[in-house]
């Protein structure tokens, strides 16, 4: 393979013009997500129709990066998902996400890579920008992330904050969902409102690769923002360190994933 590589290569700069180069993008779920969520939600196929090539799913083990390929799929842009275990903190998230990216630098050395991150995963995907952790970016495009937090994370925090043994009766009648809010306590903290001390003050200040950013954002009925994100916070020009960076794209839905959102990601992978 690096063999045909080079062969590419010397052909092309005796022939007096540069080797084409694919692109990859790499798929970063949310907070209670998983990578098929993008299935499921048919970004997937319209992506596949718009000539990208499901390339695999990534995940980690106990023993390091694990890629499952998925073949069949024709086109030249290759198309990674990640499954991120959400309940955990986002810098752990941001390790696997981190150590995921290297595998798939690996697999394409010279190709440049465009993060498309949903919710939360919008979180995970600028910690490892800032850390370095991208070999080649392109680009980050967010969809429904809450750069500066939501109000929806302390609310979750709160009706957790419930003594034994009465939390036994609340999850009990809450379907066990209050179970799962606790065992993402650390996910939840990482999510709340940006203010001195918290983890998105922190990642809102540091300097961000110069890439291109998009902001796919959800405006709600009223305009103030879906179920669970605040529109402002969807910004990512609202983040200290990208302001005026960001191009923004209004996608009138719930926060969940949809066909509307591979649609607009079609056409802005094109660009």
């Amino acid at each position: 393979m690096k063999l045909l590589k080079r062969l590419l290569v010397v052909g092309a700069l005796l022939s007096g013009s540069a080797p084409l180069q694919a692109d990859v993008a790499v798929l970063v779920h949310g907070y209670l997500g998983s990578a098929s969520s993008w299935e499921s939600s048919g970004v997937n196929a319209v992506l596949v129709a718009d000539g990208w090539k499901r390339a695999g799913v990534l995940r980690t083990d106990p023993y390091g990066v694990e890629l499952i390929p998925v073949l069949g799929d024709a086109g030249e842009n290759s198309l990674y998902q990640v499954e991120l275990h959400s309940l955990a903190p986002m810098m752990v998230q941001a390790d696997q996400l981190q150590a995921m990216l290297h595998q798939v630098a690996q697999l394409h050395p010279d190709e440049p890579i465009t993060l498309v991150a949903h919710s939360a995963g919008g979180i995970v995907a600028r910690i490892v920008l800032v850390r370095g952790g991208v070999p080649h970016a392109k680009a980050l495009i967010t969809i429904a992330s809450p750069h500066l937090g939501t109000g929806r994370a302390v609310q979750a925090l709160e009706s957790t904050d419930v003594p034994y043994p009465f939390c036994l009766v609340q999850n009990f009648f809450t379907g066990g969902k209050t179970r799962v809010l606790r065992e993402s306590r650390g996910a939840l903290i990482d999510l709340v409102p940006a203010q001195p001390g918290s983890l998105l003050f922190w990642l809102n200040s540091q300097p961000h690769p110069q890439i291109a950013y998009h902001s796919i954002v959800r405006p709600g009925p009223v305009g103030m923002g879906d179920e669970l994100v605040p529109v402002f916070s969807q910004d990512m020009n609202r983040v200290q360190a990208l302001q005026g960076r960001s191009k923004v794209t209004v996608v009138s839905s719930t926060h969940s994933l949809n066909i509307q959102d591979g649609m607009v990601l079609a056409q802005l992978l094109k660009e």
